[in-house]
């Protein structure tokens, strides 16, 4: 019997513990695929990318990585990333000569129309970025508020979508910005309010940073451009940010570890998506 391929997809969703596996069946085959295709397809000029999720006083470390690649990888394609995000990202991004704006908690809807305007984004890419739910709250796995200390992003997003300029999200849980497309399977299948913000393509993932890596190893097949950096790049850019204030979204310790799963497992992810990139399965 013939050996089945396994996929991009498949790697991104390997030791799955929130129900992402059980999702998949809603979405496309091949949606990383797809996702990396409409973003290359973009016309070339400013394109947004939000993430940082608050835990404990910090921003979670899934989002930054995963933000951190896909940005570099977009620079190198002739996009010109700008990252937005709120305080508890400070200084993340800038020490990769990465363009960061921070937004007030407090900011909205007029807020966010001036960034709009003023860099006129050919996209929107929210990596790992809590959104509202149905309740117009923001709230973590455990269903805890975390409203407070959360900057509105997701109604970027929103008015991204009224304005017609493609907008994409990458999460792992439920409550991400772009968990509104499976809205009624989350909470029918995971028991969980998800958020309710949609975008026009969504990526799922065990751990949002390989949904970042594994949109980043398609940027790579398509183009042929060396894009997917090798582990090692990751995980000194991981103890960087850890060093500067953030967490393990699981545990809640400034470890360099992400959602519980050590540097081995990233790893093991990354690893395969080269594999896979030069056509090993």
């Amino acid at each position: 019997m013939k050996k089945e391929s396994i996929t991009i997809e498949d790697i991104v969703l390997r030791h799955s513990q929130r129900g992402m596996n059980v999702l998949r069946k809603y979405m496309k085959e091949d949606y990383c695929k797809i996702c990396a295709g409409e973003i290359l397809n973009l016309k070339k000029g400013t394109i947004f990318l939000t993430t940082g999720f608050y835990v404990a006083g910090y921003a979670e470390t899934d989002g930054p990585l995963g933000t951190m690649v896909m940005a570099e990888a977009l620079e190198k394609l002739g996009f010109h990333p700008v990252i937005v995000t709120d305080e508890y990202c400070k200084g993340f991004f800038e020490c990769r000569s990465i363009k960061t704006l921070y937004v007030d908690i407090e900011a909205g809807e007029k807020e966010y129309w001036e960034l709009l305007e003023k860099y006129q984004p050919v996209g929107v890419i929210s990596i790992e970025r809590c959104g509202s739910n149905i309740h117009q709250d923001y709230t973590n796995m455990r269903g805890i508020s975390i409203k407070e200390a959360t900057a509105k992003i997701d109604i970027l997003v929103e008015l991204a979508n009224i304005l017609k300029i493609p907008t994409f999200g990458i999460g792992d849980g439920g409550n991400e910005i772009g968990m509104g497309n499976l809205q009624d399977a989350i909470a029918r299948e995971l028991s969980i309010c998800p958020c309710k913000v949609k975008v026009e393509h969504l990526v799922l993932a065990t751990v949002s940073n390989w949904g970042a890596y594994a949109v980043v190893a398609y940027f790579q097949k398509i183009t042929g451009e060396k894009l997917l950096p090798q582990f090692e790049e990751i995980a000194e850019y991981l103890k960087k940010i850890v060093s500067i204030g953030c967490v393990d979204g699981v545990t809640k310790e400034r470890t360099a570890s992400v959602d519980g799963f050590s540097l081995h497992t990233e790893k093991q992810v990354i690893e395969a998506l080269h594999h896979q990139i030069i056509g090993c399965s």
